[in-house]
């Protein structure tokens, strides 16, 4: 089956268009905080909108029908072009003159990793910032999944684009029709970051830092307008409890907040995925809490004192803050977690490999995948002792497809390889052993700080230029969970049959 050239680029045309508008809005912020780029901010989203007018007018006379193959090209190159135009704001304002970093930090916000190569982020201005912000927030739930939520206006099904962009074994649906479940998807995002916005300024936090600070916690992206990230109110604990609250809700999968409005909660409650990803949390948050209490020490406070109750509540969040920035990608920073003994540096790297939730604005490998390994490296036991036996592998009481499960083994073993080569790529540009696998790990898995030089309270400036273009790259085959980018360097995928 041939590939439908015109509807692919029809709809690359769509998706600029939503990035233009997104960058008036931007440009509006500019306005009304009188920052000095507000011309520049438009006329970056006029650009924007004119070329993606221009690419849906000439492909107007197309096919109204994607295929799966299809599917694949428009979320991987939909993806870089969102990406190249998003860096228009930046090489305008003169912000990120680099063309290299500003493409970066441009695909650094829509994969939502959270790596960032400006040193000083604070005397940026305020439209820029929120540019950078809404890139983390539009990638976070999926400029595909935005964009076919309007796709009936076009006479086009979405269900091919739905699935490469969100590849993972979840199969849940909120609603029958695709259109329909993106949209519910959209409301509940939009509904929990503006809950977000409003606790945060009830909290104490501005309203630009509070808006700012709730796209990037929803998307799980970890863009802060502060240099020292969420580090910079470690003497309010409460504005650290609200994002603590909703990056749990935002590495969580979003069909089960669904339920829960729904009023369904035997539905979150008998679901296995969460169950495990709550308990990851208790257990790595305990284990982490004791040794820094005990051992440690945190930016905003001493913890050696065992007796002092202060000291036990900021082990505790310091922790759990930690933990759940890791595990689903958020990656903000309240302290630096490598001067926490070597233990906890190598606990926090495992970290990044575990991801959260399917169907989550989380990156990573996802807990379910984790948990189809897990039972099915049990089941291998019995089904030695018992070869002849039909032992099937079962989540949420179900017996699960075995091609799912070889589609899981495929996509760790993918997952692993792209690490590794990651890191030998890294070590290349004569960065050190430690530095290079937790750039590797961390742009890979979407977390944004890593290790070594490039740890939670340093940025990746100092990477060389080729270096970066190669962390873009991880980062956007982890945001699109590998088969989605990869398949499209096989022969056999531009084979017209």
């Amino acid at each position: 089956m041939k590939l439908n050239y015109k509807i692919i680029l029809h709809f690359l045309g769509l998706l600029l268009l939503f990035n233009g508008g997104f960058m008036l809005l931007s440009a509006l912020v500019s306005l009304l905080y009188k920052d000095g780029v507000t011309s520049q901010i438009f006329y970056a989203g006029i650009i924007t909108l004119v070329m993606g007018l221009l690419g849906m007018f000439f492909t107007r006379k197309h096919k109204k029908e994607i295929n799966k193959r299809d599917g694949y090209v428009v979320v991987t190159f939909g993806w870089i072009i969102m990406s190249l135009s998003g860096t228009l704001p930046y090489v305008f304002t003169q912000s990120i003159p680099e063309f290299t970093n500003a493409f970066f930090e441009t695909m650094s916000g829509y994969t939502t990793t959270g790596a960032s190569i400006l040193n000083d982020i604070e005397a940026m201005p305020k439209g820029v910032l929120f540019w950078r912000s809404l890139t983390h927030w539009i990638g976070g739930m999926g400029i595909i999944v935005l964009a076919i939520a309007i796709l009936p206006l076009l006479g086009i099904g979405g269900m091919q684009l739905f699935a490469a962009e969100a590849p993972g074994p979840s199969g849940d649906k909120l609603h029958p029709r695709i259109t329909d479940t993106a949209k519910r998807l959209w409301l509940i995002y939009f509904g929990y970051t503006a809950a977000e916005t409003i606790l945060l300024q009830l909290a104490g936090m501005s309203f630009f830092d509070a808006i700012n600070h709730a796209l990037c916690t929803l998307s799980t992206g970890g863009f802060s307008t502060k240099n020292a990230s969420v580090a910079y109110w470690n003497g309010q604990p409460l504005i650290q409890y609200i994002i603590i609250l909703f990056m749990f809700l935002a590495g969580t999968n979003f069909v089960l907040s669904y339920f829960a409005f729904k009023g369904r909660v035997q539905k979150i409650i008998q679901d296995e995925e969460f169950k495990l990803y709550f308990k990851f949390i208790a257990v790595f948050t305990i284990i982490a809490a004791v040794i820094i209490y005990f051992r440690a020490d945190v930016s905003a406070s001493s913890v050696n004192h065992p007796m002092v109750l202060g000291e036990a509540e900021s082990a505790f969040r310091h922790s759990l803050f930690q933990v759940l920035a890791i595990i689903t990608t958020t990656g903000f920073v309240t302290a630096d977690y490598t001067m926490w003994t070597p233990f906890l540096v190598v606990f926090f790297f495992g970290l990044m490999f575990l991801g959260g939730s399917a169907g989550s604005t989380s990156g990573g490998v996802k807990v379910v995948r984790h948990l189809i390994l897990i039972k099915n490296g049990f089941l291998e036991f019995k089904r030695t002792l018992h070869p002849n036996a039909i032992v099937p592998v079962r989540y949420n009481k179900k017996a699960i497809n075995r091609f799912i499960v070889f589609n899981v083994l495929a996509f760790f073993i993918l997952y692993m390889l792209s690490f590794i080569i990651g890191g030998l790529v890294f070590s290349m540009f004569d960065i050190d052993f430690k530095s290079a696998i937790g750039l590797s790990a961390s742009t890979l898995g979407n977390v944004g700080p890593a290790l070594g030089d490039f740890g939670p309270v340093n940025n990746y400036a100092p990477l060389p230029p080729l270096a970066k273009w190669w962390a873009s790259f991880l980062m956007l085959i982890g945001r699109l969970e590998l088969f989605t980018v990869l398949i499209l360097f096989t022969p056999f995928f531009w084979r017209n049959r």
